[in-house]
């Protein structure tokens, strides 16, 4: 069975949702209200009314509830508005309650209903005098949602190593799985410091090219394995993949850098043993 689906995104880079358009019609950047899990909220839809078969749906397809007026948009704009001095009494009251969490934004449902903080926490958080505290604030039903690191990152922004702001606060949409296979894969130094982010887990980046460097693995010899140059044979010292270059060292004779295609080697399988790591290169993971 097919439905005849739209992609709904609420935040600037969050992730996209499917939501049934069978009733509207819908266009790309039109805004829509729809039922969520948080209750009522303005979304916005990014790509026009496509179908897609039922295997594909990963939770129950809910409906467009319409799509949105003005009066709609302007209670949505009044109410981001509203969030940041919402944020500081928030935080007034963690500050007061002497808990160890890092608030990092609220906002209100469409029908200002209720309120949602955001926080990150190292571990659980007892917040049910919060809760109580702030609905006496701001009269509304209170919900606290703890987020993982990356997702507060994503809020918080900054400089990453390569000197460009985040990729969670530019472009990224939705965070991929990164591991230290994948570090291992690409011959990167496995020192935290250096292959993690402003989050404190592994750097995003390193799964962009992780599959390319899968492929060369392909096509060039293993670390520390012998290999049979026009200067004779010997170890396998360094790996450029992205020159297709090997540093070969000779028993007595010192190094030499040659193509790949200038030496032979075994040509089973290339990789190497890239599993196994310290429980606190472990944590880095994400």
């Amino acid at each position: 069975m097919e439905y005849n689906v739209v992609p709904i995104q609420f935040a600037r880079l969050g992730k996209q949702y499917y939501f049934d358009a069978v009733h509207f019609d819908v266009k790309q950047g039109d805004k829509v209200v729809v039922e969520t899990i948080r209750g009522l909220e303005l979304g916005f839809a990014m790509k026009p009314p496509f179908m897609i078969d039922e295997k594909e749906l990963v939770s129950p397809l809910k409906p467009i509830i319409r799509v949105a007026t003005s009066e709609d948009y302007e209670a949505y704009l009044s109410h981001k508005a509203e969030e940041p001095e919402a944020l500081k009494k928030c935080a007034n009251v963690v500050r007061k309650s002497n808990l160890e969490m890092k608030l990092l934004q609220c906002e209100y449902t469409l029908d200002k209903q209720k309120l949602i903080v955001y926080f990150t926490a190292e571990g659980r958080i007892d917040f049910r005098d919060l809760v109580k505290d702030l609905a006496n604030i701001f009269r509304v039903r209170i919900e606290l949602r703890q987020v993982g690191a990356r997702d507060g990152a994503r809020v918080l922004g900054g400089i990453g190593p390569c000197g460009l702001l985040t990729c969670c606060t530019t472009f990224l949409g939705e965070f991929e799985t990164v591991s230290i296979r994948m570090a291992k894969n690409q011959n990167l130094s496995l020192n935290p410091t250096n292959i993690s982010g402003l989050c404190g887990k592994l750097l995003c980046c390193i799964q962009y090219e992780d599959e390319n460097y899968k492929e060369y693995r392909k096509t060039m010899p293993k670390q520390d394995s012998l290999v049979s140059t026009p200067d004779g044979k010997g170890k396998v010292v360094q790996l450029n993949f992205l020159n297709q270059e090997v540093k070969v060292q000779f028993p007595g004779m010192g190094s030499k850098v040659y193509k790949v295609s200038e030496i032979q080697f075994a040509r089973a399988a290339q990789e190497e043993d890239l599993n196994g790591s310290p429980k606190e290169l472990k944590a880095l993971e994400g």
